[in-house]
Formats: structure tokens, C-alpha cells, sequence
């Protein structure tokens, strides 16, 4: 079964339309490493100037050890970082809580 995880990002109010245009346009090898890593059904949403993230993964840990040593997402990690409040840490950003789930 898929492990899922969810994340919350706060994009910097004046950078909220570049985070968008961005994420229109992710480029194909972010893509490419967001599957090797075995990561799918990966969703943001908008809510003002703030995202919510949600993704599985067969194996959350090691798709975050995957992505970590991969260079094109160090080189994403580095263009968003200047939209963001806060930098994304390498392995990924911090999950929330889950406190529910209906299946």
C-alpha cells in the first residue's frame, strides 16, 4: 500500500503568481526524478499565498534519500527557494500530521 504525505509551503505574497507559473512548467527532468524516486499522485493546492502538497509513495523515506542526492532537485530546491518564506529542506519538506483518513 502507498504511504502518503502532505505538506504545507508558505510562498512569499509577491512571488505567489511566479510559484504558480512555475509549477505550470515543472521541468520534464524534476518530473522525470519525481518518478524514478517513486513518488505519484502528487497534488498542490492554493489557499492566498500559502500551498498544500500531497503525494505517495511506495516508501516515503526513500523516495526523500532519492531526491536528495538527485542535482536537478537541488537545482529546483534553488529556484524556488527565493519564492518561498522558508527553503525547502533537501529531503523534502516537513509533513504534516495525519489526524484522518477515510479509505
Amino acid at each position: 500500500m502507498a504511504q502518503r504525505t502532505a505538506f504545507v509551503l508558505h510562498v512569499r505574497p509577491e512571488k505567489i503568481d511566479e510559484y504558480v507559473d512555475a509549477h505550470r512548467s515543472v521541468w520534464p527532468e524534476m518530473l522525470d526524478a519525481l518518478r524514478a524516486a517513486g513518488i505519484g499522485n502528487y497534488t498542490i493546492f492554493r489557499h492566498g499565498h500559502d500551498v498544500f502538497g500531497y503525494f505517495e509513495a511506495d516508501d516515503l523515506a526513500a523516495a526523500a534519500r532519492f531526491l536528495a542526492a538527485q542535482e536537478v532537485s537541488a537545482r529546483w530546491q534553488d529556484a524556488m527557494a527565493d519564492l518561498l518564506e522558508e527553503r525547502v529542506p533537501d529531503a523534502g519538506p516537513p509533513a504534516l500530521e495525519e489526524i484522518f483518513r477515510l479509505d
